[in-house]
């Protein structure tokens, strides 16, 4: 991984955005400019260098995975021993004492200052955001910072590409084990721990989020966690999964039927697949994600379903199994090379049925290449 290219490229757009110093201290966002994997650090990031912030649990990981940062073992929470260290080396500049990878400016009244340290405010409770600013001691400016990290992830590198394929691969294989399991009178949750156990045996880390399992009438629940209803002996199987591979998530959403599918269930079914088909055909550069999403809703909408498809269309996914860009109505986001993202629309009907039919597609130059493996016929168990 590149985390040295990432980190020189945000400190080389601070100053677009009228930043002396970012604090990032979304975990994800820390991991991908420095490769740091532990529960507890504060990323400080100035035009001159970057110094990770994290506690004592975490000297040896600390030295092993981050090469591109200075790294400050304390006893406080991390953004709290950032913000203190910050305002230290305020102090220092204005003894001329100034040390370490900082550089302080200069403002119009010629006194040293730390200017404005940005913040990620979608990671930090409003109680967090005080305790930095009391112990920044007015040497530094608090601001919400825009999402440069968030924008940076949207598009992934080679390497970031081949780890999600590899995740998508795993993840793909557990629905043979779904296929195996679910039989009527079964109950939901057995088939999930069943695919989970495989997925943990093949090397996931863990599953990209709880494992969606709803049949019969709960398949039109759009999130129906696996539960320990007994699949019916006759009704769709809602399977939504994913694994996390070498850091990177997977998502995959395939709906089976129990019992012969009736006709209306088949039609119901295709008209999915079809919404499905035409949003992955129109992923490509220059596309706004506005447009992906519409494109599945237009066939909904012929099919007289659009009033039962209730989510956006897609979302990205790496580090985290939901990332930029979003996949939904009048998004203006326009698409671009590397982008990887789920196309996965769907109609529920409450107390009757829901399909969900759902890959990872990555943009290409010209298109788009799915990840996942392209069996979507319905299968009938």
């Amino acid at each position: 991984m590149d985390h040295a290219g990432r980190l020189l490229r945000l400190q080389s757009i601070l100053p677009e955005s009228k930043l002396d110093f970012l604090l990032i201290t979304h975990l994800p966002n820390v991991r991908y400019l420095t490769g740091f994997t532990g529960s507890a650090a504060a990323l400080l990031v100035g035009e001159q260098g970057a110094t990770l912030f994290t506690d004592g649990r975490y000297i040896a990981q600390a030295k092993q995975e981050v090469r591109n940062a200075r790294i400050v073992i304390g006893s406080k929470a991390p953004a709290l021993a950032a913000a203190e260290w910050l305002a230290a080396q305020r102090g220092r500049a204005a003894s001329g004492r100034v040390g370490g990878p900082l550089k302080p400016s200069f403002g119009l009244s010629g006194a040293t200052s730390y200017g404005t340290l940005g913040i990620e405010a979608e990671s930090l409770t409003v109680g967090a955001r005080d305790r930095l600013r009391a112990a920044l001691r007015g040497k530094s400016r608090l601001r919400s910072a825009p999402p440069l990290v968030e924008r940076a992830r949207m598009v992934k590198d080679r390497v970031e590409i081949r780890r999600i394929r590899e995740a998508v691969q795993l993840g793909a294989s557990l629905l043979r084990v779904a296929r195996m399991k679910i039989r009527p009178g079964v109950r939901e949750f057995e088939v999930a721990a069943a695919m989970e156990y495989e997925a943990r045996r093949k090397g996931a880390e863990g599953m990209s989020f709880p494992t969606i399992l709803a049949s019969g009438p709960r398949s039109a629940i759009v999130h129906g966690r696996a539960s320990e209803a007994r699949i019916p002996r006759r009704g769709f199987v809602l399977c939504d999964f994913g694994v996390i591979l070498a850091g990177y998530c997977s998502d995959r959403t395939r709906t089976l039927h129990v019992g012969q599918p009736s006709r209306e269930a088949r039609d119901f079914y295709g008209a999915v697949l079809e919404a499905q088909l035409a949003a992955i055909a129109a992923v490509r550069p220059g596309v706004t994600a506005g447009q992906v999403d519409e494109a599945a809703r237009a066939v909904l909408r012929k099919h007289k379903l659009a009033r039962w498809f209730t989510h956006s269309t897609g979302h990205g996914l790496g580090l985290e199994i939901h990332e930029g860009p979003r996949l939904a109505a009048a998004q203006p986001q326009m698409l671009e090379p590397g982008m990887v993202v789920t196309i996965e629309p769907g109609a529920y009907v409450p107390g009757k049925w829901g399909v969900r039919i759902e890959d990872v597609v990555v943009v290409t130059a010209s298109g788009c290449e799915v990840l996942t493996p392209a069996d979507k016929d319905l299968i009938v168990i």
